[in-house]
């Protein structure tokens, strides 16, 4: 289990390694470019090679883009869904080009017309990027928490969708908060459980490839995206205790997107506290 965090690349994709260092980060999640916006930045064929090698010397990994918040396969406006396919080509193409384990990205909404409805367009447009793109990069699909009828509050969701594609290539990051306030009790024994046995069934837990390590400001079943820093939110200390020590957790990535102490983001006291509980539950 490697502890690591979302981390800035401004000035370079190259700087996330120093970023990482600064708060003990072991893997890192970066924007392949501003994801506020649909266009990709062209990466020079140096750059990604200075990448692979900062990957290299530092032993930072495995490496992550953050498809753009813009995306939405499931939209009915077809220019959006457009742009949303060429983003997510764009950036599982740069992950290969980096070294990148692939791209986590929200499949979108559905604005209320319901998951049935959408689900042939949500399939095909996967597979369009999928056939586009390098195959040694993951297309990885994020669970939601469940607002405006955003796709994949139910992990059924998520996998009728895999199932539907038929790639190998389409892989699952968890993220805690998303879970906790679709009503999925991750900070419970029992909840976690229950959790994880409906991941294995619907999706399969070979294709649980990265975790969101998120503590909650809402609720369980709040049904919002609230991250909180480590042992400041609903989840709590306990209930990361009982997440990490959950044997589908054993070798997967953890990735901090909490607002940080200093609301500046991921920072080193939530990576240290997430290294605490690794120890404490590993020594169990």
């Amino acid at each position: 289990m490697k502890i690591g965090a979302h981390v800035g690349s401004s000035g370079g994709l190259i700087t996330a390694f120093e970023r990482a260092q600064n708060i003990g980060a072991e893997t890192i999640q970066i924007f392949g470019a501003p994801p506020q916006v649909w266009r990709r930045r062209k990466i020079r064929e140096e750059e990604c090679e200075a990448f692979r090698a900062g990957m290299e010397e530092t032993g930072i990994g495995p490496v992550f883009l953050h498809g753009p918040y813009l995306i939405n396969l499931a939209t009915e406006k077809k220019d959006q869904l457009a742009k949303s396919k060429e983003a997510l080509s764009g950036d599982v193409q740069l992950a290969s080009a980096i070294g990148a384990k692939g791209v986590i990205f929200h499949v979108g909404s559905h604005k209320g017309v319901g998951f049935e409805k959408v689900l042939p367009q949500m399939v095909k447009a996967l597979n369009d990027v999928l056939d586009e793109t390098p195959d040694d990069a993951w297309i990885i699909l994020e669970n939601s928490a469940g607002q405006g009828g955003s796709v994949g509050s139910k992990l059924s969701e998520l996998g009728t969708i895999i199932k539907e594609a038929g790639s190998p290539r389409l892989k699952v990051c968890l993220d805690t908060e998303h879970a906790y306030a679709a009503g999925y009790n991750l900070a419970d024994p029992k909840g976690m459980d229950e959790a994880m046995s409906e991941f294995d069934k619907e999706i399969g837990l070979d294709r649980l490839v990265a975790v969101h390590a998120n503590d909650s400001k809402i609720e369980l079943g709040g049904g919002v995206d609230r991250h909180e820093n480590i042992g400041k939110g609903y989840i709590g200390r306990k209930g990361f205790e009982v997440i990490m020590a959950h044997p589908a957790f054993a070798d997967l990535p953890l990735l901090l997107e909490v607002p940080g102490l200093d609301d500046e983001g991921p920072d080193k006291p939530n990576v240290a506290l997430l290294k605490k509980i690794r120890t404490k539950v590993t020594k169990a």
